[in-house]
């Protein structure tokens, strides 16, 4: 995993074994079928990759297609400044935006792990789905 702040962006980056891991802790293909998580974009969206080799940012809650934005990968040379107060933790939204929450730092941000994250993501996108919310066609 490399980690690190890369101009204004916190990302942190999979490496190929963890791709794998991540993406079944996640349950990706239930998620966003036909991409892959390839990291995470300041805690708040996911680095995906569709089946042609695109890459995109989509938010962590909702995961929904019509969100996607196209996103350049740093490459395997371009230095993350690593932070050690971040590094092997993700700063959570307590209730995402789409279902209130308020989107400043404060009551409604707490620091959580990986694998807990994965858990609250899988929960909050079923909710979001199970709600019947989305973006109209």
């Amino acid at each position: 995993m490399r980690e690190g702040w890369l101009g204004d962006d916190y990302l942190v980056l999979f490496s190929e074994s963890e791709i794998r891991v991540a993406n079944g802790r996640y349950k990706f293909e239930e998620l966003l079928p036909g991409f892959k998580v390839l990291g995470l974009r300041g805690w708040d969206d996911f680095i995906v990759q569709d089946a042609a080799g695109n890459c995109f940012s989509v938010p962590t809650v909702p995961v929904d297609p019509h969100y996607l934005e196209s996103f350049q990968i740093p490459t395997a040379k371009a230095e993350l400044v690593q932070d050690s107060r971040f590094v092997g933790k993700i700063n959570r939204y307590t209730k995402p935006i789409v279902f209130g929450g308020d989107p400043n730092l404060g009551e409604n941000r707490t620091w959580i792990t990986h694998e807990r994250h994965a858990e609250l993501a899988r929960f909050w996108n079923k909710k979001y789905r199970d709600a019947g919310t989305g973006v109209p066609e």
